[in-house]
Order: structure tokens, then sequence, then C-alpha cells
């Protein structure tokens, strides 16, 4: 069973981030990324970079993934 844990874990050690939560119900899942890699890419862009953390994992086990993604400025101004 995918958890919210090991979808978290695998972003965590796939690419630098401020802050990472993911939340769900062991089939819809919402994740908070915070990372400086996101500057200057579009949202798609920054989506694309979560999903290659997760790998087949998006295509085999994890069947909805919403995403809100933030630059670290765009993440204090939410604050």
């Amino acid at each position: 069973m995918v958890t919210p844990q090991s979808i978290q874990q695998n972003i965590e050690q796939g690419m630098s981030h401020t802050y990472v939560s993911v939340s769900g119900d062991g089939t819809h899942f919402e994740a908070v990324v915070v990372s400086e890699e996101f500057a200057s890419k579009s949202r798609v862009q920054r989506h694309q970079r979560v999903y290659q953390t997760l790998g087949d994992r998006m295509r085999a086990e994890i069947h909805a993934l919403s995403m809100k993604t933030f630059t670290p400025a765009e993440w204090q101004e939410q604050q």
C-alpha cells in the first residue's frame, strides 16, 4: 500500500527542498512542495520535476496526486 510518508520520502530524496508535506487516504494524495528548483519554471515544469522523483510509482502505484508547488519566496508569501 502506498502511504503519504513513502511519497514524501521519495520527493525529499529526489530533489532539493525547503519543505515537503504529503497527505492522503491511500488512493488520493495531496502534496505541497517548496523548492528553489522551481524558480523560473512553469507550473507544468514544476509538476514534471516532482513526477520525476516518483518515477514508475506514478504509473504503477499512485493513482491520484494533486500538488501545490512553490519557490521559498512564494511559500513565504502564502504564510
